[in-house]
């Protein structure tokens, strides 16, 4: 490849060398999976095999993403690649967008099928008691006569999800500033309200975290609290993990920044992890309307 590209510009079409990389990430996954799975059942060995995963898992990502970056700073990304990033990025989100709707979609389906239909005349002989209620449950009941969910209360949207969601479209603004400002060529003003939005994801993590020890201390709601319970902790959990995940990338998109990595011109890295971000902030009004208002 360098034998027929000249000196100082691009490839036509960069391809990366034979990489251990791959390999190691689906290894150290595995471990991940197969130790989480033990150690849900009993098995304490299973902690360090999880850790171990966890370990080698991360460490090739550092020195994988090290190595990208290493050549796109030398130069060796053209505007070819950069498409091929851009339809990357755009294929990844759409994923996410789906794995939302898959969750959204049971949150649906529960509500407007299932509880009703175990509700109706048809099914009284089987389940005389049951009280077709959403959310499933009422003033010292749980739409469970057979015991099997303990009673709980619902988390309303004051104030700790208004306050999240005040805190995610802020941190949608700062970022959009940020945009702009690396833009317009001001590095400076870029990495200082980078940071405002790494803040800003840092604080919702911190007071999710906050409003499901309340949830699990006060309210008695869990995984285990029926249909409605499940479906919470699901929409509201991955939900959190994927702000986590923003929020990591936004970090290390920061101290590149703080290296003197991106230009006006050429920010694809900047870019995708906004294109991330925003995404998130969308899921979350979804979430915010749907599982705490209605």
């Amino acid at each position: 490849m360098s034998a027929t590209t000249p000196a100082g510009s691009a490839p036509y079409y960069f391809v990366p060398a034979p990489s251990r990389h791959p390999v190691l990430v689906a290894f150290g996954l595995l471990l991940v999976i197969f130790g989480a799975g033990q150690w849900v059942n009993g098995a304490g060995w299973a902690a360090y095999v999880l850790l171990a995963g966890v370990i080698i898992w991360l460490s090739v990502l550092f020195q994988w993403f090290r190595q990208a970056i290493a050549e796109s700073e030398g130069g060796l990304y053209s505007e070819r690649i950069d498409l091929s990033f851009r339809w990357s990025m755009s294929w990844f989100i759409f994923s996410e967008v789906m794995f939302f709707a898959a969750f959204f979609g049971a949150l649906y389906w529960a509500r407007v099928h299932a509880v009703p239909s175990l509700g109706s005349l048809e099914n009284q002989l089987l389940w005389p008691d049951f009280k077709a209620l959403w959310p499933s449950a009422g003033p010292g009941i749980t739409a469970s006569p057979a015991g099997t969910v303990e009673p709980f209360t619902t988390v309303g949207p004051w104030p700790l999800p208004t306050i999240n969601t005040g805190l995610l479209l802020t941190s949608g603004v700062t970022l959009t500033i940020a945009h702009h400002a690396l833009i317009a060529g001001q590095r400076g003003k870029t990495i200082a309200w980078m940071w405002i939005t790494v803040a800003l994801g840092l604080s919702f993590v911190c007071v999710q975290a906050f409003e499901y020890h309340h949830a699990y201390t006060e309210l008695n709601l869990k995984l285990s609290s029926g249909i409605f319970g499940s479906t919470f902790y699901m929409l509201t959990g991955f939900h959190g993990f994927h702000v986590f995940v923003g929020m990591l990338m936004l970090t290390f998109i920061t101290l590149r920044l703080m290296k003197g990595h991106f230009t006006a011109q050429r920010h694809f890295g900047f870019e995708g992890a906004a294109w991330y971000w925003h995404f998130v902030d969308v899921v979350w009004l979804g979430l915010y309307f749907l599982v705490y208002w209605l």
